[in-house]
């Protein structure tokens, strides 16, 4: 599941934020302030970031560019009770992707934060190059490049299922995907195989990965995750 970080300092605001993403959109951390928000990002990959312009220990503005310097593919939605057109333009010219005004709906929040997930999945989902430090994968030439122990990034060989795999986990980063579901979208709902198969499968390709093998987690009694 997704996972999007609240910074803002008002508990009314984050009850709120509450029922709006009470059908699991996505899992919520909540930051009151900006020091605290930099602890969860430095530990956390996020989605999402709501984030209200005036903080206890600075302006939303400031941790607005720290976010964009660092994690480009983080979106940005400014919650916040200036509604004023210039404090927009400064939202949006920091590099904010929404900019919602207090007080709000929760069924509109919703609304948005779900239109934006399912565009970055879609995006995801297209993207013919994902690439991070330690492992690169080119869909279209279906190439992947691993960084060995020396630091320089090598080829490895995949069969074409376990391309598959490794795109399919690859495209849902930090989720937790289950081995039923697995089965169900890449080897069809028709084809009867064991949830256990996808074991046996994710161990030759986990084997090939080398040092990188623990970019794929296994999740007891669940399935796997991807976090490279």
């Amino acid at each position: 599941m997704k996972k999007i970080l609240l910074v803002e300092d008002s508990k009314e605001i984050k009850q709120l934020v509450d029922v709006a993403l009470s059908n699991n959109i996505a899992n919520l951390d909540w930051a009151k302030t900006i020091e605290e928000a930099r602890s969860f990002l430095d530990k956390n990959d996020y989605t999402l970031v709501l984030l209200d312009i005036e903080l206890p220990d600075g302006s939303g503005f400031t941790l607005c560019s720290e976010i964009q310097n660092s994690s480009a593919d983080t979106a940005i939605f400014f919650l916040t009770a200036h509604g004023e057109l210039s404090e927009k333009v400064m939202g949006f010219s920091a590099g904010a992707d929404d900019y919602i005004t207090k007080p709000f709906e929760p069924l509109e929040l919703q609304a948005r934060v779900a239109a934006k997930i399912k565009k970055i999945e879609l995006s995801q989902a297209n993207a013919d190059r994902l690439e991070w430090e330690t492992i690169h994968i080119n869909k279209s030439s279906q190439e992947v490049l691993i960084k060995d122990e020396e630091g320089e990034m090598k080829s490895v060989e995949l069969t074409s299922l376990e391309f598959k795999l490794l795109m399919y986990l690859a495209n849902r980063v930090g989720q937790v995907v289950e081995r039923e579901k697995m089965l169900d979208e890449i080897w069809g709902e028709d084809v009867h195989v064991y949830a256990r198969s996808v074991d046996t499968h994710i161990s030759k390709l986990r084997k090939k990965l080398e040092n990188q093998s623990e970019t794929i987690e296994s999740v007891h009694g669940v399935g796997y995750k991807f976090k490279p």
